[in-house]
Order: structure tokens, then C-alpha cells, then sequence
């Protein structure tokens, strides 16, 4: 079967079986995580930021590629979860742009267009590491490019693709020494392979399996399947806006030349009756999502620029007091929040942590972490309900900083990142920020602060490994500096001894301990007597932290 063009609507049947593929092998791609705690979640984020995407285009398919494109870019960013999934959006974002003004492409410009997503993904990451998913889609891009050359065939300029992303994952430990160390290949990687064969199965007519023979097999890479529920912390009362309000408005000529349409003044008119609202627009339909007290005057107000589709509007108070189990209903809504001139948002994996952050200045708290990172999307939300002048964004996890960058980016100048890796880089760099200071000051001072602190945790194996010169079993606990395992021990306390003693020394000042749900108070009192007997000119900080995963953090500063 030879293909010689692509449209709108193939394309878009291409990336439903590629969001199809990979949400399939979701826990596989989890599974290659390098480090075997119990938190890897390449998988998971690529394939809700892949189904965002997916979900989009479903929801704008038509014959012209160019915006089947551009829609699976706008779901791809504001879905985006984790690194893996911010680098999958940059990717067919690139792509989209360079097909924007074309109905349909041929070979050359099918090749064309991922080798524009890799360009434009490279640019996205501040230090590309090769041996990942960059790699991967840098090595299948160059040789789509190099073959379309000599054929005018989109079926075997794909087969060249997924057979190229193939052997660049295969050649990902050579790339990436801890990789060869675990012995897997890089799990983004992985992903995005899943994606492409999706792309080809489609283009050839074919059915993949459900679980692909020519892969490990799984039961060897996962040993447990963890889970960690997200919640609120907010009563059902002190909700402001009752009702998520979600709608597309399918622009219609007659009304448009009534009420010309401008996204910046619908978006404007819109604030006048909620938060937490987001409008993406394009030539044919405008997307809304806003939390509204008044859902009926906003499909109202749509309708003057068109026909009102896929509408969702949810009872928020109702769906919080089923969350917790209240009966209690709201009152009345209160005022709209007042103006703030400095707001800031948070990422915390524990309640403990959460209120932590709340007592020391942090305004709005993102549930979310480890095992669920937030989404580009999700940090939006809480920008925009902050009702801020400037705000600071402290993501706290190396894997949600592109995520929070991308926020910045939509939200606009008024926002920043400081790149927190960290629950105890968080902590110190909200202890460093300054009222009275300038947002870029903040940014500079809260950022230079972090090389003040140090980053201990414990968590047990998944999987037996080797990695880092240790030979580690499955259920020992592992005691991190910094990102680095440095340590490992069958008994949790013994462990946690071992990397204080590692970590702390004599220009050490403060320790803080942050027990996880899978301490005890008693193991952590003897953290903190054996603190005090080995190294006691250290001030000693204990809170109950509640974080799923990690039985102990430290922050040493």
C-alpha cells in the first residue's frame, strides 16, 4: 500500500493509534524508569499529555492538516505533564507549525515536519542530554528526511522512522552510562517509539498487539504498583465559583460579522464572570474553560460568535463534598479574591508538606509531586485564581519545572520559575523571598539561596538493580543525596543514620526532618537523638510531612 499525501482527517486517525499505542504500554514505559523508587512515571505523563492531544484533535478533525496539527499542539500543551510530556508537546508543536497553511502534505514535508519538532524541542530543554527522548526523535527525524529524498511513499517514510527511533533507543545506554548501568533504555525514548509505530500501524491499516512480543517482559521490570491519592485542602464553603464551565464555540460567519471576534476582548469580557479561565482560540472555534457562578451567561456570551459544542458544566461544591465525605453545603459565594501584588504557587507531595508551605508564605499549594505531576494546565489555574500582580512559581521537582516554564510562558511576563528541584529547595527558597523586592530579584535571590541547602531522602527499591557502583535488592531502602544513591540498607532507620552521616558536617547549621506516611514517630525521634549525639552543635527540625513514597526528607542547610 503506498500513500502519496496526508490530510486533516488520516492524520488525525494517526494520532488517536498513537495516543491509543502508548496509553496501552503506559506502565511499561513507567517501568524503565533509571532509578528504582517507586515514582517512575515517564509513562504515565506522556500518556496524559499524549490523550490531552489526542482528545483535541478529536474534537477538530477535518480535511486540512495544517489545523488537525495546530489542534494536537494546543491539547499536547495544555496537557502537558513532567519533562517527558513537555518535550512530547514541544515536538508536535514544532511539527504543527511547520504544516500550519497546508491542507495536506506529501512525503518531503511529512519528513519535514518532524525534523521542525525536533528543532523545536531542542530549543524548549536549557541543557539537551543526549541518550533520551531528544535523541530518539533527533536520529528518526534526520533519516525521514534523508530517505523522503528518494521516495515519494508517507508509508515508507514512516517505516524508516519507527525502524531509526528503534535503533536510537537501542543505542540510548551507549549515550547515557547510568542507562547501560540499569540496564534499560531511556523510558522517554520508549514513549515516543510507541507513538510512531501507532502512526505507522494506522498508515498501513494495521492492528497492533496489545502487548508487543519483541519487549521484555514486563513482570521483570515492575515488581509493585503504587498509588497516592491527590486531595483538597479546602472546605466545600470557601469555594468562590461553583461551577467548571467548559465549552467550544464553532465560529459562524453571520455573527462574526455582527460581532467581529477578538480573543483578547472575549477573553476580557469572559473574566467579568468567574476565574480560573483559560480561552484558546484559532480560525474556526474558541475553547473555554472558566469557573463561573453564572455558566448560563457564559454559553450566552459564546453564542453571539457562534454555535455552542461540547459543553461540560460540573457542580464543583457538589463534587468536593462527595470527595470528602460532607454533608455540608455551600453558602453563598463570597466577594472576589482580592488583589495581591506578589502570589505564590507551590508543587507539595504531602499535606504535611503542603501546610508547611502555606505557614511559611506560600499562597496556593498544587497537590502533586512524585507519582502525579501537575500539569501545564493545572499551574495556570492557580496563577490565575492567585488574582496576582507578580508571581513565583517554586515547582520542587526537576520533572515539573518545563511544565511550570510553559506556564510562565502562557500565563505572561508577570510570572517566573524558580527551577526548585526539591521539597527542601522549595522550603529555603520561599525563606529567601523579599515583598519589598523586584520579581526578577526574587527570582535571582530565591534561585542563589538554593545553593545553600542539601536534599536527603529515603525510599525503598521497586526492583533489583545495579546502578551507581551499588548492587541493589528489591525492598531495600535507599538513602539519595542530591539525586545521587549513595546508599542502601534493609532497615529503613539504619539507612536514614547512613546518609546524615554522609550528608552532614561541620558547617552544617539546621536539619530538618520530614516524615513520610511510612515513618513512625518513634523512627523519627531516633533520627533526631542520634542526630544530637553524633553531631551536636546541629539545630534540629521535625515535622510530619505526610509525603507518600519517601519515608524521610531532610534538608540540610
Amino acid at each position: 500500500m503506498s500513500i502519496k499525501t496526508l490530510d486533516g482527517k488520516r492524520f488525525a486517525s494517526l494520532v488517536a493509534q498513537g495516543a491509543h499505542h502508548l496509553s496501552t504500554n503506559a506502565k511499561y514505559v513507567d517501568a524503565l524508569n533509571v532509578f528504582p523508587v517507586p515514582d517512575g512515571d515517564t509513562g504515565t505523563n506522556m500518556n496524559l499529555s499524549m490523550t490531552s492531544g489526542a482528545k483535541e484533535v478529536k474534537n477538530n478533525i477535518q480535511d486540512h492538516i495544517g489545523k488537525v496539527g495546530m489542534a494536537l499542539s494546543k491539547g499536547l500543551l495544555m496537557g502537558a505533564r513532567g519533562n517527558s510530556g513537555v518535550i512530547l508537546s514541544q515536538l508536535f508543536r514544532g511539527f504543527a507549525k511547520s504544516i500550519e497553511q497546508k491542507s495536506a502534505i506529501n512525503a518531503v514535508e511529512f519528513a519535514q515536519a518532524f525534523d521542525a519538532g525536533v528543532q523545536t524541542a531542542y530549543k524548549a530543554v536549557m541543557k539537551p542530554v543526549e541518550g533520551t527522548i531528544l535523541t530518539v526523535a533527533k536520529d528518526a527525524a534526520k533519516k525521514a528526511v534523508e530517505i523522503s529524498k528518494g521516495t515519494d511513499d508517507l508509508v515508507k517514510v514512516m517505516e524508516e522512522i519507527v525502524k531509526e527511533a528503534k535503533a536510537s533507543l537501542k543505542r540510548t545506554p551507549d549515550l547515557l552510562p547510568v542507562l547501560k548501568e540499569v540496564g534499560v533504555v531511556d523510558s522517554g525514548g520508549q514513549g515516543l517509539v510507541f507513538v510512531y509505530e501507532g502512526f505507522l500501524a494506522e498508515l498501513k491499516g494495521e492492528k497492533l498487539p496489545e502487548s508487543p512480543t519483541d519487549l521484555p517482559n514486563m513482570d521483570e521490570l515492575i515488581s509493585a504498583e503504587h498509588h497516592m491519592s491527590v486531595q483538597g485542602h479546602i472546605n466545600t464553603e470557601d469555594i468562590v465559583y461553583g461551577y467548571c464551565t467548559e465549552f467550544m464555540v464553532k465560529f459562524e460567519a453571520d455573527k462574526l460579522r455582527k460581532n467581529p471576534f477578538s480573543e483578547e476582548q472575549f477573553r476580557l469580557d469572559l473574566s467579568n464572570y468567574g476565574d480560573s479561565l483559560l480561552v484558546i482560540a484559532d480560525e474556526n472555534v474558541v475553547k473555554v474553560h472558566i469557573h463561573s457562578e453564572e455558566p448560563g451567561t457564559c454559553l450566552s456570551y459564546g453564542q453571539r460568535y457562534g454555535s455552542l459544542i461540547n459543553m461540560k458544566i460540573e457542580n464543583m461544591r457538589e463534587q468536593h463534598t462527595n470527595i470528602v465525605g460532607s454533608d455540608h453545603r455551600a453558602e453563598a459565594p463570597a466577594v472576589k479574591k482580592e488583589k495581591l501584588e506578589y502570589g505564590i504557587v507551590t508543587v507539595s507531595m504531602g499535606s504535611g508538606i503542603a501546610e508547611l508551605f502555606r505557614s511559611i508564605g506560600a499562597h496556593a499549594v498544587i497537590e502533586g509531586g512524585q507519582t502525579m505531576n501537575p500539569s501545564t494546565e493545572d499551574i495556570v489555574k492557580a496563577i490565575q485564581e492567585l488574582n496576582a500582580d507578580k508571581v513565583l512559581i517554586l515547582p520542587n521537582n526537576k520533572n515539573i519545572i518545563m511544565a511550570a516554564e510553559q506556564a510562565a510562558e502562557v500565563s505572561g511576563e508577570h510570572v517566573v520559575v524558580v527551577p526548585t528541584k526539591t521539597v527542601p529547595q522549595g522550603l529555603t527558597a520561599l525563606l529567601a523571598f523579599n515583598p519589598t523586592a523586584s520579581l526578577q530579584a526574587n527570582k535571582e535571590g530565591m534561585t542563589e539561596a538554593l545553593q545553600h541547602v542539601k536534599t536527603g531522602q529515603i525510599t525503598y527499591a521497586v526492583r533489583d538493580t545495579n546502578i551507581d557502583g551499588l548492587t541493589i535488592e528489591k525492598d531495600d531502602f535507599m538513602g539519595i543525596a542530591d539525586g545521587k544513591i549513595v546508599l542502601k540498607d534493609p532497615n529503613k532507620v539504619n539507612a536514614a543514620k547512613e546518609l546524615l552521616k554522609t550528608m552532614l558536617d561541620e558547617d552544617s547549621e539546621i536539619l530538618t526532618i520530614l516524615k513520610g506516611e511510612d515513618a513512625t514517630d518513634e523512627e523519627a525521634s531516633e533520627l533526631a537523638s542520634f542526630v544530637e549525639q553524633e553531631f551536636a552543635d546541629v539545630e534540629i527540625e521535625v515535622h510530619d510531612g505526610k509525603q507518600p513514597l519517601y519515608a524521610f526528607i531532610f534538608s540540610i542547610e
